[in-house]
């Protein structure tokens, strides 16, 4: 009787064996936790739409800070929910305000032993919700949103952010946030760049963590999720702007585009395993439809699979604990 001689079986006979060729792995490095901070709080707030996710205080954000560096995590990405909103998002540019004391607090507390991020949009600050300036007829006024951005990233390097993120998806923000930083004297501060970020249904929970009070959608800024060749456009322009890394968001549903992106550029590639990702696979867990560490670890294996360097994800602590 004949066999075959070629049997790929031979390396999966063990656990040792399975390890010894993998050909993607999960280091704690590779995370990047997202924190949200509340101005209005005492006390740690659970996210009801996010189980095991909080609004910290700005002595919690600190501990959580220290925690990640424990765990060996790549960085921490910082999001504010401010006591006052209006129109122009003005605590996002305010030198006391909450991100920018979250900011001060964190790298007080860890220096330079974390990479520390910070969103730089508007919408956690506007009360309509809108990640720009909005013209009398309720539309974004893409060049005006550009200013506020140039203050935003001026106040949040001076803050003790090592490395900016522009999610708002305006076109030509990374050159002109890169600009404003140089003039400034802020040349090292490094820019990670929202690049595909698509108008996504799977932000949803995200919206309650920030309490989010937006009015209509974001489609006419935001990426169609029908269109990946769009992506690779707006991604090779903020490289071309400066971008030292780029970013993918969401992650699971987009892991296609990770991938071309990723073909495509010579810098690091994130994506973010977003709210929505995350809540999914808590009620599916909890519900006892999943085995939830395996599923954690085998969603963030395939976003390192398809070419991510980084991967901001809500289980960066739990995950590098597993490992």
């Amino acid at each position: 009787m004949s066999f075959p001689q070629d049997r790929p079986r031979r390396l999966r006979t063990s656990p040792a064996m399975r390890r010894l060729v993998a050909e993607t792995r999960l280091h704690p490095a590779d995370f990047i936790l997202p924190l949200f901070v509340k101005e209005t709080v005492d006390e740690p707030t659970p996210i009801a739409s996010m189980p095991g996710v909080l609004q910290h205080t700005l002595g919690s954000v600190r501990k959580a800070a220290a925690e990640a560096v424990a765990e060996g995590l790549g960085g921490v990405m910082l999001f504010a929910v401010p006591a006052h909103k209006d129109a122009r998002g003005s605590a996002g540019t305010d030198p006391h305000g909450i991100l920018q004391r979250a900011l001060s607090e964190v790298r007080e507390e860890v220096g330079d032993r974390i990479v520390i991020m910070s969103d730089l949009c508007l919408d956690e600050f506007t009360d309509h919700g809108h990640c720009g300036v909005l013209r009398a007829d309720g539309s974004v006024d893409n060049d005006a949103t550009l200013e506020r951005y140039g203050e935003m990233a001026v106040r949040q390097a001076e803050a003790g952010a090592h490395m900016l993120g522009p999610s708002g998806m305006m076109d030509g923000q990374v050159g002109y946030v890169r600009g404003v930083l140089d003039e400034s004297g802020l040349q090292d501060t490094a820019i990670l760049a929202y690049s595909a970020k698509y108008a996504s249904a799977f932000f949803g929970p995200f919206r309650d963590a920030v309490e989010s009070s937006l009015q209509g959608d974001r489609r006419t800024y935001q990426q169609d999720p029908a269109n990946a060749l769009e992506s690779l456009r707006e991604v090779r322009l903020d490289v071309a702007e400066g971008a030292d890394m780029v970013m993918v968001k969401p992650a699971m549903s987009y892991l296609d585009v990770v991938r071309q992106v990723t073909d495509a550029v010579d810098v690091p590639v994130a994506a973010y395993q977003v709210s929505g990702e995350y809540a999914m696979v808590e009620a599916a867990a909890a519900n006892g439809w999943l085995d939830r560490e395996r599923t954690i670890l085998e969603t963030l294996t395939s976003v390192r699979r398809a070419g991510a360097t980084s991967v901001l994800t809500y289980w960066a602590v739990e995950a590098a604990r597993m490992l």
